[in-house]
């Protein structure tokens, strides 16, 4: 690990779906005055330029890099894409930031599923690379609650229309949404029944503008389109 000696401060990568747990994780490292986020590290498909599962448009989730002020590692995956494809193409990614970003750890907002942390851990072992959770296990409905009085805004860009009405899609992430969600549904969507684009909040120097476009269905999912307000 390469830790400063004299600072003591780790140099983070955080791993970066565009979503309101990666923005919320970002906001708790940046809280943290033993911690240094020194990039972004997301997936994008491709084929459509977008993100790899929240299905944002690229240039958005470079808005939100700008707003954090910090460097965004993007990782273009093939559409269909192996397991095996995956884990290359991010080894290759993670050995480039390590030499380029110097960092000691990376970082992932899951909240508790153990057996995507177990992954990851497993993936990782042998690197030299520290992992860290920083929303680890704390109840959802409490996380929700903190992000929203925190401050953070986001819309839902994607959902399970198994486990949610359609009507969801494109709405924003507030304390009336959780109190309409179903019963069953995770106060963060952390099953994947929804998922979110974080536009504004305390860990952006400046709100990302976006207005509603078109809601789609694909591969068995409801997608609602984010335009910038301001773009083509």
């Amino acid at each position: 690990m390469t830790i400063s000696a004299s600072t003591g401060i780790k140099r983070v990568l955080l791993s970066w779906s565009s979503g309101k747990d990666s923005a919320w994780t970002l906001y708790q490292l940046q809280q943290d005055p033993m911690v240094e986020v020194v990039g972004l590290l997301t997936t994008f498909n491709e084929e459509f330029n977008r993100s790899a599962i929240h299905g944002v448009r690229q240039q958005l989730l470079r808005l939100q890099a700008e707003a954090a002020g910090l460097p965004l590692i993007e990782i273009p995956l093939p559409w269909p894409c192996s397991n095996e494809q995956y884990e290359s193409l991010m080894g290759t990614a993670l050995d480039n930031a390590r030499a380029q970003l110097k960092i000691d750890a990376v970082a992932f907002g899951d909240l508790y599923l153990e057996d995507i942390r177990s992954y990851r851990e497993a993936k990782m072992q042998g690197t030299g690379l520290e992992l860290l959770f920083p929303l680890w296990q704390i109840p959802t409905d409490q996380l929700a609650r903190q992000m929203i009085a925190g401050g953070l805004k986001a819309a839902i860009t994607c959902l399970d229309p198994r486990v949610m009405p359609e009507h969801f899609a494109g709405a924003q992430f507030s304390t009336r949404l959780l109190e309409d969600l179903p019963e069953a549904v995770d106060p963060c969507g952390e099953n994947g029944e929804f998922h979110t684009f974080a536009w504004d909040g305390p860990m952006f120097s400046k709100p990302i503008a976006v207005v509603g476009g078109e809601v789609v269905k694909r591969d068995g999912f409801v997608y609602a389109d984010l335009l910038l307000e301001d773009g083509p």
